[in-house]
Parts: structure tokens; sequence; C-alpha cells
């Protein structure tokens, strides 16, 4: 599994995600750090990779354009640092990975995950 990981999240992540066995890259480190989401989904889609965010966003564009990928992994954490969610994280990721590998909005908050196989149908916006 290929993560790139958005701008609103710490690069600390790369390597905590490489631990577990993922290939991981920050967008800094490749992309234009003003890209907009559109850019970055895009370039995601056509490098196979899961977008990694806290941004609500992604949602919104994966839920109005209907495509089946790039799969989303939006964390709706006040504190997420690697440090304080990688192995919790790294474990919700594993359970749900055929899931992100086939598309798929991955939702995590403090309580629960929610995973929405893509691309959505237009009732479930």
């Amino acid at each position: 599994m290929k993560v790139l990981i958005d701008m609103n999240l710490s690069t600390k992540w790369v390597p905590v995600l490489e631990q577990h066995g993922w290939h991981a890259v920050h967008w800094r480190d490749i992309g234009e750090p003003h890209a907009s989401d559109n850019t970055i989904i895009a370039w995601a889609r056509e490098k196979g990779y899961i977008v990694f965010t806290q941004d609500l966003d992604f949602g919104t564009l994966l839920a109005t354009t209907y495509v089946q990928k790039p799969s989303v992994i939006q964390v709706r954490i006040q504190n997420a640092l690697p440090k304080n969610l990688g192995p919790w994280l790294a474990r919700i990721l594993q359970q749900h990975e055929t899931a992100l590998e086939s598309g798929a909005l991955l939702t995590v908050t403090e309580d629960r995950t929610r995973v929405r196989i893509l691309p959505f149908k237009e009732n479930e916006i």
C-alpha cells in the first residue's frame, strides 16, 4: 500500500507508516505546498497512492465526482501526531487494507471508524 500524506499532517508520519510495511511520502517532498486538493487527488490517483489527511474536502471531492480511486484516509482527531495515533492507526489501516486498495473513504474519529466503498452512489451523498 502506498500512502500520500497531506500537508496538514506531520512529516513524522512517513517513518511510522513505513515501519508497518507501507510506502509513504509527504506531499511537501513531491509537490507544490499550496497545491489544490484536486491536484493532490489527481496525483494520488495517477500514481496509485492513498491520501492520508485531516482535510474534510477530500471526502467531498470523492462524493461529488463519483470516482473509485484514490482511497482517502480522513482522520478527524485533534491531536493527529504519530506519537499519539501511530500504533492505533496502523491497526485500523491493517484491518481495512483490502477496502483501501479497492477504493474507499476511511474516516477515523476518536470513538469510531467508518468505511465507505467508492464510488459513492448518488443517493449516498
